[in-house]
Order: structure tokens, then C-alpha cells, then sequence
């Protein structure tokens, strides 16, 4: 007789269980019901088919860097943290009438960075007065620190790019942005 109970207790508690189960997963949360809602980085599209950044975006040209095929890369900003690190944020453009398939030598020629996918793993700053060149940083799986899965642009069209370097030292003001196939830009440090 108790097992009996017992068997009746765990159905009653496996039934009790998935009405659980059911009840969370049918929950709806409804938006800013006192939540901080999350910021979309995602590019908003005009009504002549082109994007237009979004708020998060800075409109602040700091170098405009020209590529191979009308491909350009718009450097918005230089942010150098506490941490020692200095992070590139920018926009990259087609400003070609075609398809532009984005090169492979953005990558750089690391066998590690290049088995993750075409990046810009290849850019570097380099320190003139310190005689010394910072690479995009790896991390503890070899994947670069930056925008990774590119692989083309149609024409017009951009997306939003980031690369993380070390930082120089605090002495150093000013270095060479450097990306295989695009041309050197000088960048202020702050």
C-alpha cells in the first residue's frame, strides 16, 4: 500500500512539474516594466535602402583609411582604458558600384588568427618614436579581438568594425594605423 502512495506522489509531482514548466516558458515579459532595456548595435536602414548609424554609433571621422575595390575603413574612435588596451571602432565601406569580396590578408598571415574566419586580425599600430608595432590581440584560443566573419560588402553598403590592441605607453601621443591592402593612417592616442 505505499508504494502505491509513493507512485501516486511522483505522479502527482512529475504533473506538477511540467504545468510548472509550462506556465515559465508561456510567461511573456513585457517591455521596461522598470528593466533597463538593452541598446541595439544593430544598423538601422534609411528609406533609400542605406544604413545610417544608430545612436550608439559615432559620427566623428577620425581617419578615413582607402582600400583595394573602393572598400574604406572610417575610424570613429581611438579609446585607450585603463587596462592597457587601446580599441579602434570605425565603419567599413564599399564605396564601389559592385559586390566587393572583403581580402584575405586582412586576416594577416597568423595560422592561428587565419583558421577563425576573414577578420582584421592583420591591422597593427606602430609606434614610431617607441620603435615599436602592436598587434590586434589573441585570445587564449587564437581568435583576434576584433570583428571577425566578414567576407564581403554589397555596393554602399558598410558594417561596424572593432580592433583591440595593447596600449603603448602613456608617453607615446600619436601612431600609425596599419591594415594589409589599405593605405597607413596616423592616429591620435588620448
Amino acid at each position: 500500500m505505499n508504494v502505491r502512495y509513493a507512485r501516486r506522489g511522483l505522479a502527482s509531482l512529475a504533473v506538477a512539474s511540467v504545468a510548472l514548466l509550462a506556465v515559465g516558458c508561456g510567461a511573456e515579459e513585457k517591455p521596461n516594466e522598470g528593466k533597463p532595456t538593452a541598446k541595439t548595435t544593430s544598423p538601422q536602414t534609411s528609406q533609400g535602402g542605406q544604413e545610417r548609424p544608430t545612436a550608439e554609433e559615432p559620427a566623428e571621422e577620425l581617419a578615413v583609411v582607402k582600400g583595394q575595390k573602393g572598400l574604406e575603413l572610417v575610424v570613429n574612435s581611438v579609446e585607450q582604458d585603463a587596462g592597457g588596451f587601446v580599441t579602434v571602432k570605425g565603419r567599413l565601406r564599399n564605396t564601389g558600384e559592385s559586390v566587393t569580396a572583403l581580402p584575405a590578408r586582412m586576416s594577416g598571415d597568423e595560422t592561428e588568427v587565419v583558421k577563425h574566419g576573414t577578420s582584421l586580425g592583420g591591422a597593427s599600430l606602430v609606434d614610431s618614436v617607441g620603435k615599436k608595432r602592436y598587434y590586434v590581440l589573441r585570445d587564449t584560443d587564437g581568435r583576434p579581438l576584433t570583428t571577425i566573419g566578414l567576407d564581403s560588402l554589397g555596393p554602399g553598403k558598410s558594417t561596424a568594425v572593432f580592433m583591440q590592441f595593447p596600449a603603448p605607453p602613456a608617453s607615446t601621443t600619436e601612431v600609425s594605423f596599419q591594415l594589409p591592402t589599405f593605405e597607413p593612417a596616423t592616429l591620435k592616442l588620448s
